[in-house]
């Protein structure tokens, strides 16, 4: 839509949220994530002071409601949501049980009194939580099967857990998931489909128009670690699990039965560590107990009400380092129906992925652009052709960050991964950086004391924002995305809106003439 290169310079000097108007000093520990409300009126922002605080958003912030989460035994706040239509708040932290353990709890607080409606239990605690329509949130919880197998299930909560009728539920189970090599689901989110043909901003057109004309399978590969390898004509993905020879039909059953039978003959070779044998036996057993995917994933209607759930997990050790991907169908959107969710096969304990994303390092953020058409993803790349032999000890971590964009419809990296923000804390102590997206802007935290912003439609870093600490959160205004909020370590929010917005907010301020005609009349006299 650009017109000239000097209205695009334009832009990109002066709409940037770069000037700080206002730091927001009411919390006293570490800011760990904020929120707007879709009208913008409102932000919300949590806190290490185990406190959830909601500002309004006018020329001057100010402080309107604060909830202490500490009576209800929780550590911190970590996270939160405003449904739809702003009148309710999805509140995410970290809750202290027995004997001291952690897990975690989603809160729902209704804005019209600042009133506690609801409270659900979350485990683990980093899946965060997410509102999937107006009045129903997901929650996770996760059990142990072995010592790094398990299963998370994903559930449907009713944000009004009251009883009003015996016969109307408030919980439904949504999917279960297994979990190989310790690793877990984690921040979950949901992307509206119905948005994607209506998109804000399009990247890479012509690639797009090109892979949708030609695209018939739904598995793709998502891109290759370098040029020359992009440049290769492209081949079947040999499959994330290997697959047993092909013995004449052998069904899952009889193939982990001769397993068992070749580890006590001794005909397996090289011998398996225990936690090689737990993932061998465990993917055995999965093979047919698992609903299959959806098969058309891809071809979803312009028209439908179909979701995705997006959330991290993985397949070779405990750190997230893949973006899986399930379709919600209307039909499961209600908790309405039984509480263990659609009839299903007796043998079927478990629901596939319908799409994986590998993204071959830790992943530390997520986000999603204004029209849910692109997802933005925060992670530190592993070492290139590492091999991970023990799930408790995942490779090392780049200290840069990569900003990788993947368009959703077609489930490919459209962009270039965008750099300039870094992170220093290693595997054990990794934590989250949350990212926004605006229409025109990226933003994200680091761990270098800077917020920073992109440009979406060139790649290029625009702005550093500083703080005296790590910076953990950032939010674009959604209906004014030349106003944006970052929060800190160093315990403050602050406020930055861009050159031209700081112009037009002192031509409004009155200047005090009247006073200065006044003192002048007196001096006469």
């Amino acid at each position: 839509a650009a017109v000239s290169w000097y209205d695009e310079f334009q832009r990109l000097y002066d709409t940037i949220p770069c000037v700080e108007v206002q730091a927001l000093k009411e919390h006293n520990d570490q800011v760990l994530h904020l929120s707007f409300s879709h009208s913008g009126c409102l932000f919300a922002s949590c806190s290490k002071d185990c406190t959830v605080k909601i500002w309004s958003n006018e020329l001057d912030i100010s402080l309107q409601h604060s909830s202490n989460m500490r009576p209800y035994n929780w550590s911190y706040t970590q996270f939160s949501q405003f449904n739809a239509d702003d009148s309710l708040l999805l509140v995410s932290g970290v809750f202290v049980g027995p004997h001291n353990s952690s897990s975690g709890e989603i809160a729902v607080i209704s804005m019209e009194n600042f009133t506690l409606l609801s409270r659900v239990r979350n485990k683990p605690y980093d899946v965060f939580g997410c509102w999937l329509n107006e009045t129903n949130l997901i929650s996770g919880n996760l059990h142990r099967i072995g010592r790094i197998t398990s299963c998370s299930v994903l559930w449907l909560n009713n944000a009004f857990q009251g009883i009003e009728s015996e016969n109307v539920n408030v919980v439904k189970r949504l999917f279960k998931i297994q979990n190989l090599n310790a690793s877990t689901i984690r921040t979950v989110m949901v992307a509206d489909c119905s948005r994607y043909d209506s998109p804000d901003l399009l990247l890479d057109y012509e690639e797009q128009l090109a892979a949708s004309s030609t695209s018939t399978c739904p598995v793709f590969d998502l891109g290759s670690d370098s040029e020359e390898e992009e440049a290769k004509p492209k081949q079947t993905p040999e499959p994330a699990v290997q697959e047993l020879p092909d013995e004449g039909g052998v069904t899952a059953e009889d193939g982990l039965q001769q397993f068992f039978d070749d580890i006590m003959e001794g005909r397996v070779r090289p011998a398996m560590t225990e936690t090689e044998l737990e993932t061998k036996v465990a993917e055995l057993f999965v093979r047919n107990r698992t609903k299959p995917p959806e098969l058309n994933l891809l071809s979803t209607d312009s028209n439908s009400k179909t979701k995705y759930l997006i959330f991290t997990t993985g397949c070779l050790t405990y750190s997230p380092h893949q973006i899986g991907i399930k379709r919600i169908l209307p039909h499961q959107m209600t908790t309405a129906g039984p509480v263990l969710g659609e009839e299903r096969r007796s043998d079927e304990f478990f629901d596939s992925l319908d799409h994986v994303i590998d993204i071959h390092g830790h992943i530390i953020g997520m986000g999603l652009s204004p029209d849910h058409r692109y997802l933005y993803v925060n992670s530190r790349a592993w070492p290139r052709d590492c091999v991970i032999s023990n799930p408790m000890q995942p490779p090392p971590i780049a200290e840069e960050i990569d900003l990788h964009v993947f368009d959703l419809k077609t489930m490919k990296e459209v962009k270039r991964a965008l750099r300039a923000h870094r992170a220093y804390t290693p595997n054990e102590e990794c934590f989250f950086i949350f990212l926004d997206v605006s229409r025109d802007f990226v933003a994200s935290g680091a761990e270098d004391r800077h917020g920073y912003i992109w440009d979406r439609h060139y790649n290029i870093c625009l702005a550093k924002l500083q703080h005296d600490n790590v910076v953990n959160s950032v939010a674009f205004s959604p209906v004014e995305q030349e106003l944006l909020l970052t929060a800190s370590d160093d315990t403050t929010i602050k406020v930055w809106r861009s050159p031209r917005a700081v112009r037009v907010q002192q031509a409004r301020k009155p200047r005090p003439r009247k006073l200065l005609f006044s003192w002048l009349m007196n001096q006469k006299s």
